[in-house]
């Protein structure tokens, strides 16, 4: 029975593709949690209120002004064109009291004691305790509001939990990493093992390093690009599946940073298989004829 003819390059690849993909889809999963988190705190960031009270006895055409005027601060939250800014007349304040409490004051108090007021959403960059005390004190110094509130102590705590998942994100993120490229570096090693003595050979008749070389890198690059294409695949169907049953995922989904991540996995698994195949090769190389046994 005649034995197979190898070819330079042409090793076990299965393996190593399955192991590739593998690693660039926990990547690609990690990167997706990561780009939804930041949605999800930017939406709930940017749907923190703090309201301002106005002045008892205002008119209409007053009330109006004011909206104009806290319309046009900095900070204040502009979605399509339009400033978050909502009036909530003393009315519409007692009924919402009401139906929280379930107790009815107006019966006993005989009048509304509550006061119009406006809800105001923030730019994000002024999601912080110090700024929304600047917040604060500027719209105090508008005539006709009379206090403005919001929940301290709440923004830092929310903060520093994000921070806190943020730096564990990475650090995760990091670590798989590292294990990924030192168990493909190991995976590719292995495959090519079974080449050492063609490579051996070859240098025997003269050939030189980079045209050992070449075959083996334009196979793991192709390994890598085709393991990337596949993982992207994988979660794409994932990323369907979840926002079939979750529809509010797709609230949080930023199209732009989804494709930057695609194409750093298809950069990346090329690096990675370039990277691991080059190093793997470059030790055969350097091998003496005992050691290649």
């Amino acid at each position: 029975m005649a034995r197979t003819k190898k070819t330079v390059g042409a090793y076990p690849s299965g393996i190593i593709l399955f192991s590739l993909t593998l690693a660039l889809f926990l990547i690609g999963f990690c990167g997706l949690l990561a780009i939804q988190s930041k949605q999800l705190v930017t939406y709930i960031r940017e749907n923190y209120e703090v309201r301002a009270f106005l002045d008892k006895g205002l008119s209409s055409r007053k009330v109006g002004n004011l909206s104009r005027t806290i319309a046009e601060q900095p900070y204040v939250l502009v979605t399509n064109g339009e400033p978050q800014v909502t009036l909530v007349t003393k009315d519409e304040a007692a009924k919402e009291f009401i139906a929280e409490t379930k107790e009815d004051f107006s019966k006993f108090l005989g009048e509304n004691p509550l006061r119009d007021s406006y809800r105001i959403k923030l730019n994000e960059a002024y999601f912080d305790e110090a700024k929304l005390q600047e917040v604060k004190q500027d719209l105090e110094q508008i005539n006709g509001v009379f206090e403005v509130v919001y929940q301290e102590n709440l923004v830092d705590n929310i903060n520093r939990n994000i921070t806190k998942i943020y730096i564990v994100m990475s650090a995760f993120a990091l670590a798989l990493l590292l294990i990924i490229v030192v168990l493909m570096n190991n995976t590719i090693r292995v495959a090519i093992h079974s080449q050492r003595l063609l490579i051996r050979s070859m240098q025997l008749v003269g050939a030189t390093n980079s045209f050992i070389t070449r075959p083996f890198l334009g196979r793991g690059m192709w390994q890598g690009f085709l393991a990337a294409v596949i993982a992207i695949g994988l979660l794409l169907i994932g990323w369907e599946v979840a926002k079939h049953n979750l529809p509010e995922l797709g609230t949080f989904q930023d199209l732009e940073k989804v494709i930057a991540l695609m194409a750093g996995l298809v950069g990346l698994g090329i690096l990675i298989g370039f990277l691991s195949t080059f190093q793997a090769v470059h030790r055969y190389l350097g091998l003496t004829l005992d050691e290649l046994y």
